[in-house]
């Protein structure tokens, strides 16, 4: 009786089915994307630099505790209320026109704050510092610096809708798609101006 022999399989094509299935993996796999926080560091001053004085009442400041707890100007605060309590200590314009050391220190005349002689004299000056904990959840953190941003984009966008009738966001596309346009360079440049983004991070405490 003949020998019969097992037919072999015919392996000539998984080299492209492998390869087709890497691609279908690569296309419909999704990643995380760890989110965090956009910064521009500052470049190191000269050796000569003499950093300005800045008065006490021109600091917001903004712990926040290992517990992910929020203490502001010294006082328990949710994250809720953290926006409106930033928007007041930047608006407030509370300088009387004095010039220290050759420079106005107020008054803001598009502020639409308080004017309190405790708070902040010109949003140029105020500064908003924010220290955390080592412990602190990084999503709080986040949370805190979302905050804050959003209040300078309200004060942004309603001066600008104030002055230019556009809300600063759609002026800031419209540079970004046409960076010729002089005069949208100028008018993104005098809201930046208005109302800087002076956010301060501390080192984390232990």
């Amino acid at each position: 009786m003949a020998r019969r022999e097992n037919p072999e399989i015919n392996a000539g094509s998984m080299a492209d089915i492998a390869f087709l299935l890497l691609i279908f993996f690569l296309v419909t796999t999704t990643m995380n994307v760890d989110s965090g926080v956009s910064k521009k560091l500052s470049e190191k001053p000269p050796a000569d630099y003499v950093p300005p004085v800045i008065k006490e009442k021109n600091i917001f400041e903004v712990n926040i505790n290992r517990n992910n707890e929020l203490l502001v100007e010294g006082e328990r605060m949710d994250i809720k209320d953290l926006k409106e309590a930033a928007i007041g200590f930047v608006d407030n314009g509370g300088g009387e026109g004095k010039v220290e050391d050759g420079v106005a220190s107020g008054p803001c005349s598009y502020c639409k704050g308080e004017r309190s002689d405790s708070s902040s004299d010109h949003p140029n000056k105020a500064i908003i510092s924010v220290q955390s904990d080592r412990l602190t959840e990084y999503g709080t953190y986040l949370t805190v610096q979302d905050e804050l941003l959003k209040a300078y984009s309200f004060l942004r966008n309603r001066l600008s809708v104030e002055k230019y009738g556009t809300p600063f966001e759609e002026l800031e596309e419209a540079y970004k798609d046409d960076r010729t346009n002089e005069n949208l360079k100028k008018k993104v440049e005098f809201i930046k101006t208005a109302y800087p983004q002076i956010i301060s991070d501390q080192e984390p405490t232990n």
